[in-house]
Order: structure tokens, then C-alpha cells, then sequence
């Protein structure tokens, strides 16, 4: 089954350029085009997709306003928020607001697609840049981890995340199967009281 999926940018040419990348791939089904948080608040309700790239720096309504308003009316869609933002507070602000995920508007369509898949079988894709950022957040900010009763390997997978590892990745560093992973990031979000990928490693680093 497509992965349905709405676009929210307001710069043309990158709005036309996601929606090729998604439409070269069978299993993608574009929903919606839009160039403005207004203009997404009109028309994804009636069109519900399984999963939103949104502009983080959209005119007039923010991208991080339009995901806290569209979250309400779409509590299953899952956002990935697409930036050039390397401003911290604007990615935790977003993760605040309900977004699952993170990239740069710079990475290849191929990237692109792949988080999109994370994304909607449970994962949170983080760009590396933007996983970078938050460890600097982090160190800037001289907090330590909030552990919550975590065990080492739990730790050590969260280490990984910052560093914008995807699963398959913490499972080769690892040595462990991908399974494995997956069954420590459920215990993971339990124990950290969240959702996703993206939250988990943002109250692990104290910022939610």
C-alpha cells in the first residue's frame, strides 16, 4: 500500500522538487501541495495523509504553529519537519509541537524517501546535521542525561541516536539485530515517557 503523502513549503521550486521525488517512487502517493500553514489548515483535514513534510519556516503561520494546529485534527499523520534551520530552539520547539522527525533541505531524494518509510513504520529520522546540533545544544548547555532507570545498552543505543544513527546502523555498531533495537527503543520510550524517536533523544539531552 502508497504511502500517502502532503507537502507544506512555501518556496516553489523545493515544493515541486519534493513532490518529483516523491511521485519517481511507487510507493508514494502525493495528497497535497500546499504553500502556506493556512492553506495546509484548509486542505489536509479533508484529505488526511499518512505523513507531512513541513517547512519549518513557512510566511505568516509558522511550520511549528501549522504541526501543533494540524496534530489536533490529525492525531495519526506523523510530521517530518524539512529546515535550514540550525537554530536549536526551533527543532525542540517543533518536537514540542508533535513533529516525528527532522531533515536538511540539502540531502538527496534518496534520504528523503528513506525517512519518509522510518517515519511511517515507527521510527523518527533525524538528519545528521540535525542530530549533531542537538549534542551541541546539550553540551552547551552542561545538562546531564536524564536516565530515567535506563540500562547500559539502553544508554548506549541513545548515544547513538545523537548521532543520527537509524536503527540498521545501532544494530551493526552494536552487533545486535535490528529486532533487538527496536524492542530496546520501546523500552526506551517507556521509560522516557514518549513517542518517538526524535522526543526520546530531546529528554534524554534535558530539553523537554
Amino acid at each position: 500500500m502508497s504511502i500517502k503523502v502532503s507537502v507544506v513549503e512555501d518556496n516553489e521550486s523545493i515544493r515541486r522538487g519534493l513532490v518529483a521525488i516523491l511521485e519517481s517512487d511507487a510507493d508514494f502517493r502525493v495528497r497535497d501541495a500546499c504553500a502556506t500553514g493556512e492553506e495546509a489548515l484548509r486542505r489536509l483535514p479533508n484529505n488526511p495523509p499518512d505523513v507531512v513534510l513541513m517547512d519549518i519556516n513557512l510566511p505568516k503561520m509558522s511550520g511549528i504553529q501549522c504541526v501543533r494546529e494540524l496534530k489536533r485534527c490529525l492525531p495519526q499523520a506523523q510530521f517530518v519537519m524539512v529546515t535550514v534551520e540550525d537554530e536549536s530552539e526551533s527543532v525542540f520547539e517543533a518536537l514540542k509541537a508533535g513533529a516525528t522527525g527532522y531533515l536538511v533541505k540539502n540531502v538527496p531524494g534518496e534520504e528523503i524517501l528513506a525517512s519518509i518509510r522510518e517515519v511511517h513504520r515507527g521510527g523518527s529520522p533525524m538528519s545528521s546535521p540535525i542530530a549533531r546540533m542537538l549534542v551541541r545544544a546539550f553540551h552547551t548547555a552542561g545538562a546531564e542525561p536524564k536516565e530515567a532507570g535506563l540500562t547500559p545498552r539502553e544508554r548506549e543505543i541513545l548515544q547513538l541516536l545523537t548521532r543520527g544513527y537509524r536503527s540498521k546502523e545501532v544494530a551493526d555498531e552494536l552487533g545486535i539485530g535490528v529486532q533487538t533495537v527496536h524492542t530496546h527503543l520501546r523500552n526506551i520510550y517507556e521509560k522516557l515517557h514518549v513517542r518517538s524517536r526524535a522526543e526520546a533523544v530531546a529528554r534524554y539531552l534535558g530539553k523537554v
